[in-house]
């Protein structure tokens, strides 16, 4: 129910944030709750990826990526998701999620997502670091191409996806949701 709200109140802020191109990084702004802890006193580690979650909402409508895809009745799905853990967050510390599109491949876009603080000196530091690999969804059934994507939202300055991502992406693929995908342990 928290995320709920917590999605609820950043949808209404993002609508009043600064405007930003759809290739810029968007930096929303947040503080650890109660309700993010685990045992330990600190965030969990699935709170993360909601967090994630708002974060690129946030990105989609301050970019007007968002408005894009309602007009067109496309929707996104995440296909994949890795998470690298430096330091852990604790109650009441403000945060801030940096979010950027990376690029494409012929299938997908990719996201990076980077939860930083500043240090001692006032400079960002990352805490944890997240890579996204999603694709887009229409209303009416089927995916949205990469073609369609780009002629709707325009080419990134630079295809900026590393190709360890690219590799992880394809060691990681599920079987599409129209093949078998049995439940077999060796």
């Amino acid at each position: 129910m928290h995320m709920l709200l917590r999605t609820l109140l950043h949808s209404v802020r993002s609508r009043f944030g600064r405007r930003l191109g759809h290739y810029d990084v968007a930096r929303t702004r947040f503080i650890t709750l109660p309700t993010d802890q685990d045992i330990l006193g600190h965030m969990n580690n699935g709170v993360y990826l909601s967090i994630m979650d708002i974060a690129r909402f946030d990105m989609l409508h301050r970019t007007g990526i968002w408005a894009i895809f309602v007009a067109r009745g496309w929707y996104p799905v995440v296909v994949s998701e890795t998470m690298s853990f430096r330091k852990s967050l604790t109650l009441g510390q403000k945060f801030t999620v940096e979010s950027r599109i990376l690029g494409y491949d012929a299938k997908a876009v990719y996201l990076e997502q980077r939860f930083v603080r500043p240090d001692a000196d006032g400079t960002p530091e990352i805490y944890a670091q997240g890579y996204i690999r999603g694709r887009f969804l229409k209303r009416t059934g089927g995916v949205v191409g990469i073609d369609e994507l780009v002629a709707a939202v325009g080419a990134p300055p630079a295809n900026a996806v590393p190709q360890w991502l690219l590799d992880w992406s394809a060691d990681v693929a599920m079987p599409p949701t129209r093949a078998a995908a049995p439940s077999v342990w060796p």
